[in-house]
């Protein structure tokens, strides 16, 4: 019966690890998934942020921690804007295409 063991075993998929597949997701922030996932206080846009690893809300003044690739959007985790990121964020992009 060992090789019946093994055959099974061969058969088997990888382990599969949530937070890989959420950290290729956000890594490339595929703008289709983004359209999806909304602020839970203002149900606006939310605009990810890959050097703090978040994803911001203008409207609301939050910014949502991702942690190991899995977007907490939770209020009380949510750390309070400042004047000066909120600003910021109403810029236009600097690599906006010009029309």
């Amino acid at each position: 019966m060992p090789i019946a063991n093994a055959a099974s075993k061969a058969r088997r998929p990888p382990p599969y690890n949530a937070s890989i597949v959420f950290n290729r997701m956000f890594a490339a922030m595929d703008p289709k998934l983004l359209e999806l996932l909304v602020c839970p206080v203002t149900k606006g846009p939310l605009t990810y942020r890959a050097e703090s690893q978040e994803l911001v809300s203008l409207s609301a003044r939050l910014a949502y921690p991702i942690r190991d690739g899995i977007p907490v959007l939770l209020e009380n985790e949510a750390r309070t804007l400042s004047d000066d990121e909120v600003e910021a964020g109403r810029q236009p992009s600097a690599a906006a295409p010009s029309a």
